[in-house]
């Protein structure tokens, strides 16, 4: 190994750090540093403020210590390990949580100390004014376009994860009242898109504590409608798991915290979607009925309903809302008529799984085969070209169904390839 490659870890270790204590020091494994020291990783723009004042050099000094590390090198690059980066995302997305949690707790005018400096790796430092926080919600907006149109959502949680350290560390600085109160609500904004990336991917725990620091947020933040709907994606992971009874009540207090909320936005209505499903799930015929007329005068509403991001119910979910809170029901004669309907518009490819989905039920219980392999195969294909957990989970609460029908064919073959997908997930 040359000198010249030598020289980042050589200025480690002139600061007195071993590989361990440096990665603890700006917030990553041990095992990271040893890839940035043997030049087959490069440090992200956004950690390169925290290493120089780990090192005590200026980022120029920093970029002199990388850039001939990276041109001497004659060390393959190492191949990137998906499992790897998605464990080192979590990581450092729990320790995010674990400091942005203890900085809402704090009052507002005091400032944060100490060696906590070097856990917030930014560059925006300083006290924040009204337009870089009108930056950082451009930013927040453009995240979950990006999150909505990536077919696979784990692609976006690095900038997620970038961003929230962003807002993390200005959340730690002596801020005005009116820019701290932003700040919280951009962070909460962005902790509940962490959650949707947990969320799809099935990991169920991490979007509830994702959901359980976006509500701290909110409620910091006086954002009604923020925290409303923080509640609400909490209450849809019991939802999901069908633990209808554990999510009745979270919903009863997003409703209530709700029409707190600004009355032009579409916050109430969705919540009653969520409710109206956990009411079928309760078997509650009257109630579900009743919240899903509720969610429906959504439609009376006139303007911007929604704003493309943690709020994004607009009514044009209502048919295949319906549909799925009929078929959980054993209402088939009306759940196909509003699936039928829901599949006449323009559907995400999650949305429009979980439409053929439904219609597959509906065969089950007909006892028609031809009719659940036709919808149950394109979300196959779907589920395979997206990765998607929630398309996944689908499948899973529909293979169980298919035991009547396994004397057909092909419901053995269906059957055969739900399990392969989802054995190849769960592995």
């Amino acid at each position: 190994m040359s000198d010249r490659r030598d020289a980042f870890a050589a200025r480690r270790e002139q600061m007195g750090y071993t590989q361990e204590s440096f990665g603890a020091a700006v917030g990553v494994e041990f095992s990271t540093v040893g890839r940035w020291e043997r030049g087959t990783l490069t440090p992200q723009p956004y950690r390169r403020p925290c290493l120089a004042k780990t090192l005590d050099v200026s980022l120029d000094q920093l970029d002199a210590l990388l850039t001939p590390n990276r041109q001497a090198s004659t060390v393959a690059t190492e191949p990137a390990d998906p499992a790897e980066a998605d464990d080192m995302n979590r990581r450092d997305l729990l320790r995010l949580f674990s400091m942005t949690g203890a900085l809402l707790a704090l009052p507002a005018g005091e400032t944060v100390l100490g060696d906590v400096d070097r856990l917030a790796a930014t560059a925006h430092a300083g006290t924040v004014d009204t337009a870089g926080a009108a930056e950082f919600a451009q930013l927040n907006s453009h995240l979950w376009r990006v999150y909505a149109l990536s077919p696979t959502k784990a692609q976006v949680l690095p900038l997620v994860r970038a961003q929230l350290g962003v807002l993390s560390d200005s959340l730690r600085r002596p801020q005005t009242p009116t820019i701290r109160q932003r700040l919280c609500e951009l962070t909460a904004d962005l902790f509940q898109l962490a959650g949707e990336i947990f969320f799809d991917g099935n990991r169920y725990t991490d979007a509830a504590h994702c959901y359980t620091l976006a509500a701290t947020a909110s409620k910091e933040a006086v954002a009604s409608d923020l925290w409303a709907c923080a509640l609400t994606r909490h209450a849809f992971v019991a939802v999901y798991e069908r633990r209808f009874a554990d999510a009745a009540p979270m919903l009863d207090v997003a409703a209530t915290i709700a029409r707190r909320g600004d009355p032009s936005l579409s916050t109430r209505h969705w919540v009653a979607v969520v409710q109206a499903e956990t009411f079928a799930g309760l078997g509650d015929f009257d109630s579900c009925q009743h919240a899903l007329d509720t969610a429906a005068e959504v439609q009376r509403l006139r303007g911007q309903v929604h704003n493309g991001g943690w709020l994004r119910f607009d009514g044009s979910r209502l048919a295949e809302e319906r549909g799925t809170c009929y078929v959980t029901l054993g209402r088939h004669d009306l759940a196909e008529a509003a699936l039928v309907d829901a599949l006449q518009g323009t559907l995400t490819a999650r949305r429009k799984a979980g439409v053929l989905t439904d219609l597959a039920m509906i065969g089950v219980h007909r006892r028609d085969p031809d009719q659940v392999v036709t919808y149950a195969d394109t979300v196959l294909t779907t589920a395979r070209q997206t990765r998607s957990g929630v398309i996944a989970q689908k499948l899973r609460v529909l293979q169980p169904h298919l035991a009547s029908l396994l004397n057909d064919q092909q419901i053995q073959r269906l059957d055969a390839e739900i399990t392969k997908l989802v054995g190849n997930r769960a592995a």
